[in-house]
């Protein structure tokens, strides 16, 4: 069982997260669970979700368990620089999951759901050690939108003075007219 031990321990150091699927493969083990709960009581790893571990403080990890998922919302607004304040990861997914704020490891996340055809304008950015998926500023701003957000008319001009219009527009053929339309009187409305 060593060189098996080794050779997880050593994956779990360079993956953000793993579940046991991926334990197994690394050795046919039957011993897999038995060490995934000896790491679990001693504190090695942490439990980000149901089947799904890591070894990192950072809640954002959890945004790799739902797959088709990004952050977006107020926590791209504060990684795009669009506004001063600290916020709750928040993450976006098309899976059909609990919708809502989870406590978990160091702090608590926000779970929304999204229809699937809405799942575009998601780029990855470099945060801590990981490159994460979080929405674009143009696809942040539709959200923000498509979610009923409070946004202030600061917030709304720092967006639009970084908005790319043409990206703006593709992204809204995409939604109903009623998106579009309170999009763009969002838009105009900010001074």
């Amino acid at each position: 069982m060593g060189k098996i031990k080794y050779n997880i321990e050593e994956f779990i150091k360079k993956t953000p997260i793993f579940d046991i699927n991926s334990l197994k493969k690394l050795s046919n083990d039957k011993y897999v669970y038995l060490l995934l709960n000896k790491l679990l009581k001693k504190g090695k790893i942490k439990r980000l979700t149901r089947g799904y571990y890591t070894i990192h403080d950072d809640p954002s990890l959890l945004v790799f368990c739902f797959k088709q998922a990004y952050l977006g919302l107020q926590d791209a607004m504060s990684l795009h620089n669009l506004w001063e304040q600290e916020t709750i990861p928040i993450i976006i997914t098309t899976r059909k999951v609990r919708q809502g704020i989870r406590k978990m490891i160091g702090g608590n996340v926000l779970i929304r759901r999204i229809e699937q055809r809405y799942l575009f304008g998601i780029e990855y950015y470099k945060q801590g050690d990981f490159w994460l998926p979080y929405s674009d500023i143009e696809k942040t701003f539709i959200d923000l939108v498509y979610f009923k957000e409070k946004i202030s008319n600061e917030v709304t001009n720092n967006i639009k003075k970084r908005i790319n219009k043409k990206k703006l527009d593709s992204y809204l053929k995409m939604y109903p007219i009623r998106v579009k339309n309170s999009v763009m009187k969002r838009l105009r409305g900010s001074t």
